[in-house]
């Protein structure tokens, strides 16, 4: 069991199986000379005085205690936040909840934001989806010891759109974020202002979680073990926006519902019970270029969707509810009795099968069950209609690639029991040759997942690429995963934006990206958190 108030790198290192291995400098597959100079990149920021700030704010990461289960409260770490300086609604606290308060920002605003760090143990913040420099990017070679203190300064360049922030400390940015550290960074510019979507009570931010608890109410993370680790963390009940039996009471208008998969590693196949089109606007980079509907959405940890839906044909007193339907989850070959199917068709249930943490039962990845109910309790002013254009998306030309005919490849593997990429596992600074990219250019990515025909582990790996939004333009699967695909292969949203992308077993994913504004060193990584702790990620570097 996971004491909240014990909570230490070496413990979760231990627990996951892995102590002293994805600290090492030494780790196979990274030769050397990769390693660049550590005197320059250590350097932590402090405030500039030529940077004048439209909006100042305080976040502080610490420990708490709320309610989430009847009886005696739960212990949590969050982040508290002031603001010093601009709009006082910048800040939206989300309920009782252990979830940081939802930053409110406007397309081209400067923010300071100064982090404290009261856990007790280091950490720092990432923001994910943002657009900014490797000083504000949240990397974990400038992450503070307890008591410490981090100045982030940036000019808001994004898109409207549902962006988050969460810990990167490396080794234990798992356990930091499945205890309650993350928030909502909504911004929003003219352009969207001008559509009219829902706004207000109607603009609703949901984040959904998966968590387990013992019989005294509080949160227990990797009790099965180093292969509960290896595999990711499951939990027993979802939660959303921080609560269980989570119900989004709602007037017969149009809503705006910004969701965050918010997991560790849980994977969601997202669909109104009543077989209702999913009607979705947004994605990780902001609006699409018009409204897409599917019968289901696969949303990835840390993958964003945002959806319009019209409640004004639903008879007062209707109970709908969203759930995550079954689906084929991947395989996990040659790892002994761990629950999954032993080839491709079954459900991977990603964790030991069965009962842990105080008697509870784990809900497998690719289970079905009800994420949150909808009630429509109230009649509502009417709504205006859904605009049939949204946004005009950046998109890059393809041609403008360097290397459209070679693109560099990333392949998401098992190795030696450890989760890597290209073989490699993560060092603070390390960076290899076909990891250094130029300012000013645009490169395909392919993201490959093929390690389980080799006979090796096969799991969805979402992958996060820092610093910048992407575009994808192609997905491939193996013939031997067809099954699998058929499950799934209708809730990919692929038209717009995006910074994290879910590649499943068999999968190879192209990817266009351009490196601008900011050079230096960034992240790319597995978002399941326990593999990224684990060292399945990387840096990548921008030359000017």
């Amino acid at each position: 069991m996971y004491n909240t108030n014990k909570i230490t790198k070496r413990e979760f290192l231990r627990l996951a199986g892995v102590s002293g291995v994805v600290l090492s400098a030494g780790l196979a597959g990274i030769r050397p000379g990769e390693a660049f100079a550590k005197q320059k990149l250590l350097k932590k920021p402090s405030s500039n005085t030529a940077f004048v700030p439209d909006l100042e704010i305080a976040l502080r990461a610490d420990r708490n205690k709320v309610s989430i289960l009847p009886g005696k409260q739960t212990s949590v770490w969050t982040y508290k936040g002031e603001v010093l300086h601009g709009g006082r609604s910048t800040l939206q606290a989300v309920g009782d909840s252990y979830l940081g308060p939802v930053i409110r920002v406007h397309r081209g605003q400067k923010v300071r934001v100064h982090f404290k760090n009261g856990m007790g143990e280091e950490s720092i913040i990432h923001w994910h989806g943002l657009h900014v420099s490797q000083e504000a990017d949240g990397h974990p070679r400038f992450a503070v010891s307890s008591g410490g203190s981090y100045v982030y300064e940036f000019e808001v360049k994004n898109r409207a759109g549902t962006y988050w922030y969460h810990p990167h400390p490396h080794g234990i940015t798992g356990p930091q974020v499945y205890f309650g550290l993350a928030g909502l960074f909504l911004v929003s510019d003219a352009d969207e202002q001008a559509l009219g979507l829902p706004s207000g009570d109607h603009d609703i931010p949901l984040v959904i979680q998966d968590r387990s608890f013992n019989n005294r109410n509080q949160l227990v993370y990797l009790p099965g073990g180093p292969m509960s680790g290896m595999m990711g963390f499951l939990g027993e009940r979802v939660l959303v926006n921080g609560k269980t039996n989570f119900a989004l009471d709602v007037d017969t208008g149009a809503y705006r519902l910004r969701i965050l998969n918010g997991s560790n590693s849980r994977i969601y196949k997202l669909a109104w019970e009543n077989g209702m089109p999913v009607t979705v606007i947004g994605t990780d980079g902001g609006l699409l270029e018009k409204p897409v509907q599917r019968p289901y959405v696969m949303l990835a940890p840390a993958e964003r969707v945002d959806l319009w839906v019209d409640f004004s044909a639903v008879p007062v007193g209707t109970d709908m509810r969203l759930k995550s339907l079954a689906f084929d989850a991947g395989m996990m070959g040659g790892m002994g009795n761990m629950g999954g199917m032993m080839g491709p068709g079954g459900r991977g249930m990603g964790m030991m099968g069965g009962r842990r943490g105080g008697g509870s039962f784990i809900i497998p990845n690719g289970d079905a069950f009800t994420v949150m109910k909808v009630r429509v309790s109230r009649q509502g002013q009417g709504t205006g209609g859904l605009p049939s254009v949204l946004s005009a998306v950046p998109r890059i030309p393809v041609d403008e690639a360097i290397n459209i005919d070679n693109p560099r490849t990333f392949r998401f593997f098992m190795q030696r029991m450890r989760w890597t990429i290209n073989g490699r596992t993560f060092g603070m600074t390390d960076v290899a040759p076909d990891e250094i990219v130029n300012l000013n250019t645009a490169e395909v990515w392919e993201f490959v997942n093929l390690s389980a025909g080799m006979g090796m582990m096969g799991m969805p790996h979402p992958v996060h690429v820092h610093g910048l939004q992407f575009q994808v333009l192609e997905r491939n699967i193996d013939s031997m995963w067809e099954p699998m695909w058929d499950t799934i292969r209708d809730g990919f949203i692929d038209e717009g934006l995006k910074d994290t992308v879910l590649l499943m077993p068999g999968m190879r994913i192209k990817v266009l990206l351009k490196f601008e504004d900011f050079p230096g060193l960034f992240l790319y990584h597995c978002h399941n958190l326990e593999h990224e702790d684990m060292g399945m990620m990387r840096n990548y570097l921008i030359k000017a």
